[in-house]
């Protein structure tokens, strides 16, 4: 049976490097101990017929083993945790709320942090994003204020450390630009356990080595 095979980008801009998606792939493998490999993609290359035979909206990670290809990094991080061990519970119970908890970061907690990012580096100079950020950031509060309610004093979100809380965690990292996660000194703690895996911490010294090979000259 042949290594997972997954595409990331060559180079980024500053500002994203350490944020970019495969890192939450990379961090699945490293916590099921999983062998992989990776394929470097240019942005152009993104775009082809190609790629969005694998990837129809032209965006990275994506993500093929003997069985299947996939993109979405939920998915792909699901896939990875289905095939090993340690990331779902054995219960199936667990498992549905690990899954439940995994959607909840990406469908309820993600959007509107992609609305403060929009605000705060991709249309930080508009007129309309100055506008907009006040209200990006209060609804961005109030959603952060559930998620602090919903962890409480807990390590994780649902017993031991899952698929559900490396995406949820590979989330709230991309607020690193702000104060907003330090708000809650629950999440604070939360993210920084996360961050402290040895898996994560492989994962993301991967993610930024293939940006520094690419910088040396041939």
């Amino acid at each position: 049976m042949s290594a997972p095979v997954i595409t990331a980008f060559r180079q980024v801009p500053g500002f994203a490097k350490g944020l970019v998606r495969d890192v939450r792939a990379r961090w699945a493998f490293e916590e099921v101990g999983q062998p992989y490999e990776v394929r470097l993609l240019e942005h152009p290359e993104i775009k082809t017929q190609e790629h969005r035979a694998l990837q129809p909206f032209g965006q990275l990670p994506t993500y093929s083993d003997d069985e299947v290809e996939l993109f979405e990094s939920g998915a792909i991080a699901l896939r990875i945790a289905e095939r090993g061990e340690g990331l779902l519970p054995a219960d199936e119970a667990g498992r549905a709320r690990a899954t439940q908890w995994l959607i909840a970061a990406l469908n309820s907690v993600e959007p509107m942090i992609f609305d403060l990012i929009a605000v705060d580096v991709f249309n930080k100079d508009e007129e309309w994003a100055k506008l907009r950020r006040p209200s990006a950031v209060e609804a961005l509060r109030t959603r952060l204020g559930d998620l602090s309610k919903a962890l409480g004093g807990s390590e994780w979100l649902d017993g031991d450390f899952t698929v559900a809380d490396l995406i949820m965690v590979a989330v709230l990292r991309q607020l690193r630009h702000t104060d907003l996660v330090a708000e809650h000194p629950n999440l604070a703690a939360y993210v920084a356990r996360g961050e402290a895996r040895p898996a994560f911490q492989k994962a993301l010294a991967d993610h930024m080595a293939a940006f520094a090979e690419e910088a040396v000259p041939a």
